[in-house]
């Protein structure tokens, strides 16, 4: 039961940051309101694929809550029923939540196979919730924290449809962006703590409180490159897709995530080289400095470079893998300490 609850929550954190990579292409196309409504796509569970089927259409059988585009605005059947020759303004709803409508059907897509990973990512989730009542004697915060990253994917899609009712608010963006990291630490901890084999690893209070310094670190800059991203997004809509002169005069908040990240750096190089030194064992933090550097070289290339193609998704992804790997070597430097003791006891 316990091999099967840990290969459950492998799984869901594979598909969660699957969905944060397509969230990253959902940001870099601007098919963040492809569907604006929530949680259907125009009201329907597929989505159209041509402008037409979002136009009035004469004699045709409605459903309540399909969406059509007239006159620049979101009209919602307010029920079932058969249109005559004429649009009957009686018979719709103007949709209030924002006043966005646009069809793209690209942007559609993009964004409703968004929602499609974040709706299959919540499968494996449930199952290993499920599995863990059976662990519940042996390790009961295995059953808590399961029950917890259910309620965190169930708040996680309720501000999805708060980002897309508020047409894209910053805020809600980054609040959005935050339990994502929040619910990837819940599952990383599932994952360690349903180990049955440890790996021969020192226990060092110093490496163990810096790596939680290094996570913090990670969180802020993360945050700031959510609202530099934003700046981004403002740019495009300002002035087009002219990639040269999106940072021709950035705000300070990018000056703050430029600099922060040689902090990041120091810390986390810092880490790598204790490990190393002191022979601890954390063998990740190989693959935490490759994270950095690539993360350092593909901000180099959106600034210097004007944004490749994919530099921006691969930015926010790298970024996140490399929290979830701190993640997981602040488990293991944490847990040591309470395997010692045992250990100790134990003689």
């Amino acid at each position: 039961m316990q091999n099967a609850f840990r290969k459950s929550a492998k799984v869901a954190l594979v598909l969660v940051y699957l969905v944060i990579i397509a969230g990253a292409v959902v940001r870099m196309t601007g098919s963040g309101m492809g569907c604006p409504d929530w949680p259907k796509c125009f009201g329907y569970y597929i989505p159209p694929t041509e402008i037409s089927q979002l136009q009035f259409q004469p004699n045709h059988d409605y459903k309540e809550g399909v969406v059509i585009i007239n006159d620049e605005a979101l009209l919602v059947a307010s029920s079932n029923f058969k249109s005559g020759d004429a649009l009957d303004l009686n018979q719709w709803d103007s949709y209030t939540k924002h006043d966005y409508a646009v069809f793209n059907p690209l942007h559609t897509w993009v964004e409703y196979i968004n929602r499609l990973l974040g709706a299959l990512s919540g499968i494996p989730i449930l199952i290993f919730t499920i599995l863990s009542f059976w662990l519940w004697r042996k390790n009961k915060w295995l059953t808590i924290l399961s029950i917890a990253t259910v309620l965190g994917m169930a708040f996680q899609a309720w501000l999805g449809k708060t980002v897309v009712d508020s047409n894209l608010s910053p805020y809600k963006i980054t609040t959005h962006m935050v339990m994502a990291m929040i619910i990837v630490a819940m599952i990383l901890y599932l994952i360690y703590a349903s180990k049955s084999r440890f790996k021969d690893q020192k226990f060092d209070a110093l490496f163990k409180n810096v790596m939680l310094v290094a996570l913090a670190l990670s969180l802020v800059q993360i945050i700031l490159g959510t609202q530099v991203r934003q700046y981004v997004d403002e740019q495009v809509k300002s002035i087009g897709y002219i990639k040269s002169q999106w940072m021709d005069d950035p705000t300070i908040t990018f000056y703050v995530h430029r600099s922060f990240s040689v902090l990041v750096l120091l810390v986390n190089g810092w880490l790598y080289f204790r490990s190393k030194t002191l022979n601890l064992g954390y063998r990740k933090t190989n693959l935490l400095m490759l994270c950095i550097l690539a993360e350092i070289f593909t901000g180099i290339l959106m600034y210097y470079f004007d944004f490749p193609f994919l530099s921006q998704p691969l930015h926010l992804v790298i970024a996140l893998v490399m929290f979830g790997i701190q993640c997981y070597i602040f488990l293991e430097s944490r847990s040591k300490k309470a395997l010692e003791n045992r250990t100790n006891l134990a003689t």
